[in-house]
């Protein structure tokens, strides 16, 4: 029998968040850690699920959200003809909605993802309710990311890297490879911001030197700009916009964009789960939606004999 002090960590958890503590600095002092890592991002996001959607309730709020999601829309719109949208970190879609509603009309396919699985089934209803349906929403890590390589036409953040300090390389190399055309980094600009502001950055990890990181990866960048519309939230943002590929060069993408975070195989939905049949794993489908981490894989060789 397993000890009752393995329950700890949860039960304070869930007190530490009824008091409104902060759960991200709390995990790192109970854990020791300097900086926020995955398993303290998850967390942190997963408990605080279903704030950002009753926050549109605020009318002021909802006003400064629909304005920044008109200028992310506006904004990918300018870029021109995108078959294909991905929000990557789409918490509760509370921006990818607006943006849909920016866009328009028209022959295109969303997709969104977050690490946190309450937060994306939050997200699912918010769409659901604007009956938004041409979205296809899945948990999933930003830095092991289960779509095909050139697969969306635009990708892009929206605060999405913040708390990921350490880690900017290496989601930004995963967000390029995802992108076919454009990838739009909406993200905390450390070094534009006054020490006020960057004490604040440290003090939470956030992410630093993303248009360096993009440089010294050799991407083509084509704008690097303050944001230009007020956001509720106390921080300096910056939108770097990074263009793929020269435009006779692109191909377009085909067919199913999914594949196993792990090995990059195809994957396909089978019953209540996405199956690879490569890979010979299967990723279970909770709610409606796809959990495509990889941790939640499952090995099943002989999946189709059950099917």
């Amino acid at each position: 029998m397993r000890n009752r002090r393995d329950m700890i960590l949860p039960l304070q958890l869930k007190e530490a968040y009824r008091k409104g503590e902060n759960i991200s600095n709390f995990l790192k002092t109970r854990l020791s850690l300097e900086k926020s890592n995955e398993f303290v991002i998850e967390l942190s996001y997963d408990l605080q699920a279903g704030s950002y959607t009753k926050a549109m309730k605020n009318p002021l709020y909802r006003k400064e959200k629909e304005r920044f999601s008109r200028y992310v829309g506006e904004l990918i719109s300018s870029l021109g003809r995108s078959s294909t949208v991905l929000e990557a970190g789409v918490g509760e879609a509370t921006t990818l909605s607006g943006v849909i509603s920016s866009i328009g009309p028209g022959k295109r396919d969303y997709y969104g993802f977050d690490l946190s699985w309450s937060r994306t089934a939050y997200a699912r209803k918010y769409l659901g309710r604007k009956r938004m349906e041409n979205c296809s929403l899945f948990s999933a890590s930003l830095m092991n990311i289960p779509l095909a390589s050139n697969s969306m036409d635009v990708v892009y953040t929206a605060h999405s890297i913040e708390p990921n300090r350490g880690n900017e390389m290496k989601i930004i190399e995963e967000l390029y490879r995802v992108a076919g055309k454009y990838l739009i980094l909406i993200e905390p600009a450390y070094e534009s911001a006054p020490p006020k502001i960057r004490k604040r950055f440290d003090f939470h990890s956030y992410c630093r030197g993303i248009v360096q990181t993009c440089r010294k990866l050799k991407y083509n960048i084509v704008s690097n700009e303050l944001l230009p519309v007020k956001v509720t939230q106390d921080n300096l943002t910056e939108v770097t916009i990074i263009e793929k590929n020269p435009r006779s060069a692109r191909k377009p993408f085909a067919g199913n964009p999914f594949c196993c975070p792990k090995y990059g195989t195809p994957l396909r939905k089978t019953g209540a789960s996405m199956y690879s049949d490569d890979s010979m794993i299967a990723y279970p489908i909770i709610g409606g939606i796809p959990c495509l981490k990889i941790q939640n894989g499952v090995i099943a060789s002989k999946l189709s004999e059950f099917e």
